[in-house]
Parts: C-alpha cells; sequence; structure tokens
C-alpha cells in the first residue's frame, strides 16, 4: 500500500478556510454598528483642519446636545465641556461652534 501526502489534500482546505475567514471579517467590519466613513449626512456638523485625522470643531445642528455630539464625534462630554468652558450645554444654539480637541 502506497503512503499518501497528506499536505496534497490538506492545502485547498486551508486556502478555502482563510479565505472564508477573510470574507467574513470583511463583511463584519462593513455591516458595523461604527463605521469609518461617516455618511454625508452625519458629517455635515464637522469641521475638518487641512487632511488631519479628527476633526478639530463641530457645528451644532438643530436637536444637538453635548451627549448627541460626543456620540457622533467620539469625544466625551466632559472633555467637550472642558474644551468649551464658555458653552451653557443646556443652551446649545444651531450655527454654534464647539471645539474637539486642542
Amino acid at each position: 500500500m502506497v503512503a499518501r501526502n497528506r499536505g496534497r489534500y490538506l492545502a485547498p482546505i486551508a486556502i478555502v478556510i482563510v479565505i472564508a475567514a477573510a470574507v467574513l471579517i470583511i463583511q463584519g467590519q462593513l455591516g458595523s454598528k461604527h463605521q469609518a466613513h461617516p455618511r454625508a449626512d452625519d458629517i455635515s456638523g464637522l469641521v475638518h483642519r487641512s487632511n488631519k485625522k479628527a476633526a478639530t470643531f463641530y457645528i451644532v445642528r438643530s436637536g444637538d446636545s453635548l451627549s448627541s455630539i460626543s456620540v457622533r464625534t467620539g469625544v466625551p462630554v466632559a472633555m467637550l465641556e472642558s474644551l468649551n468652558p464658555g458653552v451653557d450645554p443646556s443652551a446649545l444654539q444651531t450655527g454654534q461652534r464647539l471645539r474637539l480637541h486642542r
């Protein structure tokens, strides 16, 4: 009886598993709740500084609160309050600029 080369059979199976895992990882990232690139309506309040990674200011929109801005930008409410000491959280006005980073 001739011994068979197991690698000849296992290599194609390993390739299929790696491809399937890569597809699942990519689909998981595309369908996640936190998108790498926000939709156009989500970024309308952000003002970017040149090609920097994070926005410097946020323009308040109708219905915004510090907590909703915090969720949208990823900046904690306490940080928003410390960066904008003259802003009354209960009296945000549409068009008002809030600093997000130093």
